[in-house]
């Protein structure tokens, strides 16, 4: 028996005031320790789908639900139960990682914290120690992730939401980053991935929900695409071959 999703879209659905449907009906859940990925390309509505459960963007219609919180009905709730990461890292370049933990987990009233707790947060995402009290000015990309990560983990969501965060990351670092998704899944959170890359939407994720044009065109569990090329499924559903 499925538990309640701690992630749930119903209905969702953004029109722009040009009358551009970003988003047309999507709904899906995440169970907690699941990995759901939207696939899909620049333009799918991942994002808008993101953005809509994160609270930046209102909705036209449906419903955006985080561990049973409606984000545009009460989005101060909602926003405690889920940490978000992008693609993008805005992270403080003159403050230490360790500072960047210690600012935003006081942000999130996390006050108490030990630097040895600091510590060990960053081990877990798999940052040398040498560059727990270095400034972020001279981290790479994937150094960033890392403390992102470290963000996200120290809040202690049940939710947590990822934009496209392996882009521009080198095979390493992005299967070291995966590592830490598969981590954070077998310890009960719900996770919700966009992606453009076939590849590691079939290693991480659960669940793969095709995305274009806004419309959820399909939503497939790891069982159901075990005998499937992911890739090629993608390609026809993207082209019409295969009915939504």
């Amino acid at each position: 028996m499925k538990q309640q999703p701690i992630i749930e879209a119903e209905g969702l659905t953004k029109v722009y005031e040009d009358g551009h449907c970003a988003l047309d009906h999507v709904s899906f859940g995440v169970q907690p320790g699941e990995v759901f990925c939207l696939l899909g390309g620049n333009g799918a509505g991942k994002t808008t789908t993101i953005n809509i459960f994160l609270g930046f963007l209102p909705q036209t219609e449906g419903t955006a639900k985080i561990h049973g919180v409606d984000m545009h009905a009460d989005p101060l709730e909602a926003k405690k139960h889920v940490a978000y990461l992008s693609d993008v890292v805005m992270l403080y370049p003159n403050f230490t990682a360790r500072q960047n933990l210690d600012f935003f987990a006081r942000l999130g009233g996390k006050r108490n914290l030990t630097k040895e707790q600091y510590y060990s947060v960053l081990r877990q995402v798999g940052l040398q120690e040498m560059a727990f009290e270095q400034k972020l000015k001279g981290f790479s990309k994937g150094m960033r992730q890392k403390v992102g990560l470290a963000i996200a983990i120290i809040k202690e969501a049940p939710a947590i939401i990822l934009d496209e965060p392996t882009s521009g990351l080198d095979p390493k670092a992005a299967n070291e980053f995966q590592s830490m998704i598969l981590h954070l899944r077998s310890q009960g959170r719900a996770i919700l991935m966009s992606t453009h890359d076939i590849f590691r939407a079939k290693e991480v994720a659960d669940t793969v929900g095709i995305m274009n044009d806004g419309k959820m065109l399909t939503i497939k569990s790891r069982k159901e695409l075990e005998h499937e090329d992911l890739e090629k499924l993608y390609l026809n559903y993207i082209h019409g071959k295969v009915a939504a």
